[in-house]
């Protein structure tokens, strides 16, 4: 069963905690409950973006450093 996680503000959202960081997951990664997959920048203040399930990261719908607003797909956990 999949599990969507949705974007909770508008804004960017970011793959990597900064520019010349590593990804905080890829697809494929194993991820556990309240790990981190990405952040939400609206006006420098910054949201983490939490699984709310443990699973296997299927795949992104944004695009790194791409815009979402509330209630978008971000990503999807098998």
């Amino acid at each position: 069963m999949s599990t969507q996680v949705i974007a909770p503000i508008p804004g960017i959202f970011y793959r990597r905690p900064a520019p010349d960081k590593a990804p905080f997951v890829e697809e494929g990664d194993t991820v556990t409950v309240g790990q981190t997959i990405g952040v939400i920048e609206i006006m420098k203040q910054f949201t983490e973006v939490r699984s709310e399930i443990a699973g296997v990261v299927s795949g992104f719908a944004v695009e790194d450093n791409g815009m979402v607003g509330p209630g978008d797909v971000i990503a999807t956990i098998d």
